[in-house]
């Protein structure tokens, strides 16, 4: 029987920072027939903190274009809410929406399927490998390093609970660990003596 090893040992952390993101975004832009799908997808995954059944999943009709909102139903007992729209989200999606009208979910595939799990997480890796990332790109990191940008913003941890939908905020308070700003008041310089 096969065991699946843990994360750490495929990869050194869970997250994406907000510079391989926007690598992920310019090679989706050009990469493949579905390069409005592949962008559209990544971007949403990653400004709305997206689990990947949550972006597979998504309708048409959980998206206003006119008001410049999206209805997020999250799952895992996450709360469900709504999120505002930027305008490059907005034209992105109607770009998507005009290749595509007859469609009831987001993001489909070549036949009008559904996206699977599976085929974003084969996506994501092909794209990571195109952009020269070093790091193993999985779908959850999108969502990881939407908590991290936001945290590294500024934004409060209760704000990041409320957007990513936590019950428990618990999950939030990982992605303070994560921000290096919090360390930047550290002087070297400080002590008598010089560490080096």
């Amino acid at each position: 029987m096969l065991v699946r090893r843990k994360n750490k040992d495929y990869r050194s952390r869970e997250h994406l920072t907000v510079g391989e993101v926007n690598q992920l975004l310019e090679i989706a832009k050009v990469y493949g027939r579905h390069k409005v799908r592949n962008y559209a997808l990544v971007l949403l995954m990653f400004r709305h903190g997206l689990r990947v059944s949550e972006a597979c999943e998504l309708r048409w009709d959980a998206i206003s274009l006119i008001d410049g909102e999206i209805f997020i139903t999250r799952k895992k007992g996450s709360e469900s809410g709504t999120h505002p729209l930027p305008e490059d989200e907005i034209e992105a999606l109607g770009r998507l929406r005009s290749s595509n009208p007859n469609n009831d979910y987001v993001f489909v595939g070549e036949r009008g399927e559904v996206l699977t799990p599976a085929a974003v997480q084969r996506l994501l890796s092909r794209l990571g490998k195109l952009a020269g990332l070093t790091i193993k790109v999985h779908p959850h990191q999108l969502r990881h390093a939407c908590g991290y940008y936001l945290v590294n913003a500024g934004y409060s941890t209760r704000t990041i609970q409320d957007f990513l939908g936590h019950r428990d905020i618990r999950h939030t308070e990982r992605y303070t660990k994560l921000n290096s700003k919090r360390f930047s008041n550290i002087d070297w310089n400080k002590g008598k003596e010089q560490p080096f």
